[in-house]
Protein backbone atom coordinates (compact mmCIF):
# COMPACT_ATOMS: atom_id res chain seq x y z
CA UNK A 1 0.00 0.00 0.00
CA UNK A 2 1.20 3.09 -1.32
CA UNK A 3 0.27 7.20 -1.09
CA UNK A 4 -0.26 10.11 -2.91
CA UNK A 5 0.85 13.20 -3.18
CA UNK A 6 -1.49 15.97 -5.12
CA UNK A 7 0.21 18.12 -7.87
CA UNK A 8 -2.68 20.46 -8.06
CA UNK A 9 -3.41 23.78 -9.17
CA UNK A 10 -6.01 25.83 -11.09
CA UNK A 11 -5.99 25.13 -14.80
CA UNK A 12 -3.62 27.25 -17.14
CA UNK A 13 -1.45 27.77 -13.95
CA UNK A 14 1.81 25.65 -14.54
CA UNK A 15 0.42 22.33 -13.38
CA UNK A 16 2.28 20.72 -16.68
CA UNK A 17 5.17 22.46 -15.65
CA UNK A 18 5.34 21.34 -12.02
CA UNK A 19 4.91 17.78 -13.43
CA UNK A 20 7.60 17.99 -16.30
CA UNK A 21 9.73 19.12 -13.41
CA UNK A 22 9.21 16.23 -11.04
CA UNK A 23 9.12 14.17 -13.65
CA UNK A 24 13.09 15.03 -14.82
CA UNK A 25 13.99 15.21 -11.60
CA UNK A 26 12.85 11.36 -10.72
CA UNK A 27 14.26 9.71 -13.98
CA UNK A 28 17.99 12.27 -13.70
CA UNK A 29 18.58 11.63 -17.11
CA UNK A 30 21.35 13.48 -19.00
CA UNK A 31 18.66 14.22 -22.03
CA UNK A 32 15.47 15.80 -21.15
CA UNK A 33 12.15 13.77 -21.31
CA UNK A 34 10.04 14.13 -24.38
CA UNK A 35 6.97 15.75 -23.05
CA UNK A 36 5.06 12.46 -23.78
CA UNK A 37 7.02 10.64 -21.09
CA UNK A 38 5.88 13.19 -18.31
CA UNK A 39 3.06 10.55 -17.99
CA UNK A 40 5.22 7.71 -17.13
CA UNK A 41 6.37 9.08 -13.88
CA UNK A 42 3.26 10.97 -12.76
CA UNK A 43 -0.90 10.10 -12.88
CA UNK A 44 -3.88 11.97 -13.20
CA UNK A 45 -7.11 11.97 -11.13
CA UNK A 46 -9.45 12.05 -13.69
CA UNK A 47 -8.61 8.66 -15.25
CA UNK A 48 -11.72 6.97 -16.96
CA UNK A 49 -10.28 3.66 -15.96
CA UNK A 50 -10.89 3.34 -12.25
CA UNK A 51 -14.23 5.20 -11.83
CA UNK A 52 -15.68 2.63 -14.56
CA UNK A 53 -14.23 -0.33 -12.32
CA UNK A 54 -15.71 0.61 -9.48
CA UNK A 55 -19.09 1.70 -10.74
CA UNK A 56 -19.04 -1.55 -12.72
CA UNK A 57 -20.26 0.95 -15.43
CA UNK A 58 -18.59 3.06 -18.07
CA UNK A 59 -17.55 6.77 -16.20
CA UNK A 60 -19.48 8.59 -18.99
CA UNK A 61 -22.62 7.51 -17.92
CA UNK A 62 -21.93 8.58 -14.73
CA UNK A 63 -23.89 11.96 -13.03
CA UNK A 64 -21.08 14.67 -11.54
CA UNK A 65 -22.21 13.53 -8.45
CA UNK A 66 -22.01 9.98 -8.83
CA UNK A 67 -18.23 11.00 -9.72
CA UNK A 68 -17.99 12.65 -6.46
CA UNK A 69 -19.38 9.72 -4.20
CA UNK A 70 -16.80 7.49 -6.07
CA UNK A 71 -13.72 10.46 -5.88
CA UNK A 72 -12.51 8.71 -2.20
CA UNK A 73 -12.56 4.90 -3.13
CA UNK A 74 -10.70 5.92 -6.62
CA UNK A 75 -8.17 7.80 -4.36
CA UNK A 76 -8.00 4.78 -2.16
CA UNK A 77 -7.54 2.86 -5.09
CA UNK A 78 -4.59 4.85 -6.63
CA UNK A 79 -2.51 4.49 -2.88
CA UNK A 80 -3.56 0.46 -2.96
CA UNK A 81 -1.66 -0.58 -6.09
CA UNK A 82 0.66 2.27 -5.54
CA UNK A 83 4.73 1.17 -4.87
CA UNK A 84 5.68 4.08 -2.85
CA UNK A 85 4.41 7.34 -3.56
CA UNK A 86 2.48 8.30 -6.77
CA UNK A 87 2.26 11.51 -7.97
CA UNK A 88 -1.29 12.42 -8.82
CA UNK A 89 -2.12 15.32 -10.87
CA UNK A 90 -5.81 17.11 -10.29
CA UNK A 91 -7.77 20.48 -11.04
CA UNK A 92 -10.13 19.96 -8.22
CA UNK A 93 -10.64 22.39 -5.41
CA UNK A 94 -9.95 21.43 -2.20
CA UNK A 95 -13.38 21.24 0.10
CA UNK A 96 -16.32 19.19 -0.33
CA UNK A 97 -19.47 18.96 -2.48
CA UNK A 98 -22.66 16.83 -2.42
CA UNK A 99 -21.22 15.90 0.99
CA UNK A 100 -17.91 14.04 -0.25
CA UNK A 101 -14.61 15.57 0.07
CA UNK A 102 -12.66 16.37 -3.08
CA UNK A 103 -9.77 14.53 -1.79
CA UNK A 104 -8.83 11.33 0.18
CA UNK A 105 -6.78 12.80 3.43
CA UNK A 106 -6.35 9.16 4.63
CA UNK A 107 -4.10 8.06 1.78
CA UNK A 108 -2.47 11.53 1.30
CA UNK A 109 0.82 12.06 2.14
CA UNK A 110 0.93 16.17 1.19
CA UNK A 111 0.40 18.13 -1.74
CA UNK A 112 2.13 20.75 -3.93
CA UNK A 113 0.06 23.55 -5.31
CA UNK A 114 0.96 26.36 -7.96
CA UNK A 115 -0.69 28.99 -8.72
CA UNK A 116 -0.61 32.24 -10.66
CA UNK A 117 -2.09 35.47 -11.38
CA UNK A 118 -5.75 35.39 -12.35
CA UNK A 119 -4.49 38.23 -14.76
CA UNK A 120 -2.42 35.86 -17.09
CA UNK A 121 -4.27 32.98 -16.45
CA UNK A 122 -7.51 34.59 -18.02
CA UNK A 123 -4.98 35.49 -20.84
CA UNK A 124 -4.08 32.29 -21.54
CA UNK A 125 -7.71 30.59 -21.15
CA UNK A 126 -8.36 32.96 -24.43
CA UNK A 127 -5.81 30.65 -26.03
CA UNK A 128 -6.59 26.86 -24.93
CA UNK A 129 -10.15 26.78 -24.34
CA UNK A 130 -11.26 28.90 -27.54
CA UNK A 131 -12.73 31.66 -25.18
CA UNK A 132 -13.05 35.16 -25.96
CA UNK A 133 -11.62 37.44 -23.34
CA UNK A 134 -14.52 38.15 -21.66
CA UNK A 135 -15.97 34.53 -21.79
CA UNK A 136 -12.90 33.96 -20.08
CA UNK A 137 -13.11 36.30 -17.03
CA UNK A 138 -16.34 34.70 -16.39
CA UNK A 139 -14.97 31.67 -16.03
CA UNK A 140 -12.37 32.61 -13.82
CA UNK A 141 -15.22 34.05 -11.54
CA UNK A 142 -17.69 31.21 -11.64
CA UNK A 143 -17.94 28.62 -8.55
CA UNK A 144 -20.52 26.41 -10.90
CA UNK A 145 -17.25 25.53 -13.30
CA UNK A 146 -16.34 21.95 -13.46
CA UNK A 147 -14.84 19.95 -17.04
CA UNK A 148 -16.67 18.07 -19.25
CA UNK A 149 -17.26 14.41 -18.26
CA UNK A 150 -15.86 12.42 -21.42
CA UNK A 151 -14.10 8.79 -22.59
CA UNK A 152 -10.72 10.87 -21.70
CA UNK A 153 -11.36 11.97 -18.24
CA UNK A 154 -13.88 12.57 -15.79
CA UNK A 155 -14.97 16.13 -14.72
CA UNK A 156 -13.00 17.91 -12.31
CA UNK A 157 -14.53 20.44 -9.76
CA UNK A 158 -13.28 23.49 -10.44
CA UNK A 159 -14.85 26.47 -9.52
CA UNK A 160 -13.89 29.71 -9.60
CA UNK A 161 -10.03 30.78 -9.17
CA UNK A 162 -10.31 32.68 -5.65
CA UNK A 163 -12.33 29.49 -4.40
CA UNK A 164 -9.73 27.09 -5.86
CA UNK A 165 -6.88 29.24 -4.59
CA UNK A 166 -8.67 30.21 -1.53
CA UNK A 167 -9.36 26.18 -0.11
CA UNK A 168 -5.63 25.11 -0.94
CA UNK A 169 -3.94 27.95 0.58
CA UNK A 170 -6.01 27.88 3.80
CA UNK A 171 -5.22 23.94 3.31
CA UNK A 172 -1.84 24.39 3.42
CA UNK A 173 -1.89 26.88 6.34
CA UNK A 174 -3.59 24.39 8.63
CA UNK A 175 -1.43 21.55 7.23
CA UNK A 176 2.40 23.25 7.55
CA UNK A 177 4.84 20.69 5.98
CA UNK A 178 2.37 18.92 4.30
CA UNK A 179 1.31 21.01 1.57
CA UNK A 180 3.57 23.40 -0.31
CA UNK A 181 2.26 26.55 -2.27
CA UNK A 182 4.40 27.55 -5.08
CA UNK A 183 4.12 30.74 -7.39
CA UNK A 184 4.42 30.65 -10.79
CA UNK A 185 5.96 33.77 -11.13
CA UNK A 186 8.47 32.77 -8.49
CA UNK A 187 9.10 30.19 -10.75
CA UNK A 188 9.72 32.02 -13.31
CA UNK A 189 12.31 34.17 -11.67
CA UNK A 190 14.36 31.56 -9.37
CA UNK A 191 13.27 27.90 -11.10
CA UNK A 192 15.89 25.60 -8.89
CA UNK A 193 15.78 27.85 -6.16
CA UNK A 194 11.53 27.32 -5.30
CA UNK A 195 11.39 23.83 -7.54
CA UNK A 196 13.76 22.63 -4.66
CA UNK A 197 11.08 23.09 -2.34
CA UNK A 198 9.22 20.50 -4.48
CA UNK A 199 11.72 18.46 -4.66
CA UNK A 200 11.60 18.31 -0.51
CA UNK A 201 8.44 17.32 -0.43
CA UNK A 202 9.01 13.94 -2.56
CA UNK A 203 12.18 13.12 -1.12
CA UNK A 204 14.79 14.48 -3.69
CA UNK A 205 16.10 17.09 -1.80
CA UNK A 206 19.55 17.29 -1.18
CA UNK A 207 20.91 17.17 -4.19
CA UNK A 208 21.28 20.93 -5.73
CA UNK A 209 22.77 19.65 -9.23
CA UNK A 210 20.14 17.18 -9.46
CA UNK A 211 17.36 19.83 -9.04
CA UNK A 212 18.74 22.23 -11.66
CA UNK A 213 19.03 20.21 -14.17
CA UNK A 214 15.49 19.33 -14.14
CA UNK A 215 15.44 22.67 -13.68
CA UNK A 216 17.13 23.62 -17.07
CA UNK A 217 15.74 20.33 -18.68
CA UNK A 218 11.92 21.84 -17.97
CA UNK A 219 13.00 25.34 -19.19
CA UNK A 220 10.27 26.96 -21.57
CA UNK A 221 12.52 26.84 -24.52
CA UNK A 222 13.60 23.25 -24.12
CA UNK A 223 9.76 21.73 -23.73
CA UNK A 224 8.72 24.36 -26.73
CA UNK A 225 11.52 22.75 -28.87
CA UNK A 226 10.77 19.14 -27.35
CA UNK A 227 6.64 19.46 -28.41
CA UNK A 228 7.37 20.84 -31.49
CA UNK A 229 9.80 17.87 -32.81
CA UNK A 230 7.73 15.08 -30.95
CA UNK A 231 4.15 16.81 -30.16
CA UNK A 232 2.36 16.63 -26.93
CA UNK A 233 -0.82 14.61 -25.96
CA UNK A 234 -2.02 17.42 -23.70
CA UNK A 235 -2.44 19.91 -26.64
CA UNK A 236 -5.88 20.83 -28.09
CA UNK A 237 -4.96 19.97 -31.37
CA UNK A 238 -2.00 19.36 -33.83
CA UNK A 239 -2.20 22.87 -34.78
CA UNK A 240 -2.41 24.49 -31.61
CA UNK A 241 1.31 24.42 -29.51
CA UNK A 242 0.60 23.47 -25.74
CA UNK A 243 3.44 25.28 -24.18
CA UNK A 244 2.52 28.78 -26.26
CA UNK A 245 3.81 31.63 -24.14
CA UNK A 246 3.84 31.21 -20.20
CA UNK A 247 5.33 34.27 -19.62
CA UNK A 248 4.48 36.54 -16.55
CA UNK A 249 2.81 39.71 -16.87
CA UNK A 250 1.32 38.94 -20.48
CA UNK A 251 -1.86 40.49 -19.45
CA UNK A 252 -0.28 44.29 -19.85
CA UNK A 253 -0.22 44.06 -23.42
CA UNK A 254 -3.75 42.11 -23.77
CA UNK A 255 -6.72 43.05 -21.04
CA UNK A 256 -8.02 46.63 -21.05
CA UNK A 257 -8.42 48.84 -18.02
CA UNK A 258 -11.87 47.42 -17.01
CA UNK A 259 -11.12 43.96 -18.11
CA UNK A 260 -8.40 44.30 -15.33
CA UNK A 261 -10.40 46.03 -13.05
CA UNK A 262 -13.50 43.40 -13.16
CA UNK A 263 -11.03 40.42 -12.14
CA UNK A 264 -9.64 42.62 -9.16
CA UNK A 265 -13.11 43.18 -8.06
CA UNK A 266 -13.57 39.73 -8.43
CA UNK A 267 -10.76 37.99 -6.64
CA UNK A 268 -9.22 40.98 -4.70
CA UNK A 269 -8.93 38.94 -1.14
CA UNK A 270 -7.12 36.15 -2.79
CA UNK A 271 -4.94 38.47 -5.43
CA UNK A 272 -3.99 40.46 -2.38
CA UNK A 273 -2.92 37.68 0.33
CA UNK A 274 -0.49 36.49 -3.21
CA UNK A 275 0.57 40.36 -4.33
CA UNK A 276 -1.50 40.35 -7.51
CA UNK A 277 -3.09 43.16 -7.16
CA UNK A 278 -1.37 46.24 -10.28
CA UNK A 279 -0.85 49.20 -8.91
CA UNK A 280 -3.72 51.50 -9.58
CA UNK A 281 -6.38 48.85 -9.21
CA UNK A 282 -6.04 48.70 -5.10
CA UNK A 283 -9.05 50.79 -4.42
CA UNK A 284 -12.62 49.22 -3.81
CA UNK A 285 -15.19 50.37 -6.02
CA UNK A 286 -18.17 52.25 -4.47
CA UNK A 287 -20.91 49.38 -4.41
CA UNK A 288 -19.12 46.65 -4.69
CA UNK A 289 -19.67 43.75 -2.57
CA UNK A 290 -18.45 40.25 -1.69
CA UNK A 291 -19.59 37.44 -4.08
CA UNK A 292 -21.18 34.83 -3.26
CA UNK A 293 -19.21 31.30 -3.21
CA UNK A 294 -21.53 28.73 -4.29
CA UNK A 295 -20.71 24.69 -4.62
CA UNK A 296 -20.18 24.13 -8.76
CA UNK A 297 -21.76 21.42 -10.58
CA UNK A 298 -20.31 21.53 -14.00
CA UNK A 299 -23.72 21.62 -15.12
CA UNK A 300 -25.01 25.08 -15.41
CA UNK A 301 -27.42 24.76 -12.52
CA UNK A 302 -27.14 27.06 -9.62
CA UNK A 303 -25.90 25.19 -5.98
CA UNK A 304 -29.49 23.80 -4.02
CA UNK A 305 -30.85 25.44 -1.30
CA UNK A 306 -29.14 25.73 1.67
CA UNK A 307 -25.67 24.84 1.03
CA UNK A 308 -23.34 27.16 2.77
CA UNK A 309 -19.92 28.82 1.72
CA UNK A 310 -18.36 26.40 4.60
CA UNK A 311 -20.13 23.12 3.70
CA UNK A 312 -18.38 23.72 0.13
CA UNK A 313 -15.00 24.16 0.70
CA UNK A 314 -13.89 23.47 3.93
CA UNK A 315 -11.05 22.06 4.34
CA UNK A 316 -9.63 18.94 5.92
CA UNK A 317 -6.24 18.51 7.86
CA UNK A 318 -3.85 16.04 6.36
CA UNK A 319 -3.18 13.62 9.04
CA UNK A 320 0.60 13.24 9.65
CA UNK A 321 2.67 10.94 7.09
CA UNK A 322 5.05 10.70 4.92
CA UNK A 323 8.42 40.70 -11.75
CA UNK A 324 7.38 43.18 -14.75
CA UNK A 325 10.43 41.64 -17.68
CA UNK A 326 8.57 38.87 -19.36
CA UNK A 327 9.86 35.65 -18.60
CA UNK A 328 8.48 32.34 -20.27
CA UNK A 329 7.92 28.82 -19.06
CA UNK A 330 5.30 26.24 -19.88
CA UNK A 331 1.87 26.70 -19.19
Amino acid sequence: MGNIVWLASYPKSGNTWLRAFLANLIANRADPLRPDEIRDYTDTESRTDRYTELAGKPSTELTIEEISALRPEVHALIAQRAQGTRLVMTHNFCGNFEGHPTFNWQVTAGAIYVLRNPLDVAVSMTHHFGLTQDEAIDRLGDDRVASINDAIAVSHLIGSWSTHVSGWADAAERSPGKIVVLRYEDLLEKPAKHFAKAAKLIGLGQDKARIERAAKHTSFQTLSALEQKHGFVEAVDEKTRFFFKGRANQWRDVLSREQVQRIVDAHRVQMQRFKYIPAGHGAVLVGDAPRPIHCHSGTGRRPESGTRPEDCCAGERIPGSAREKPRAAPE
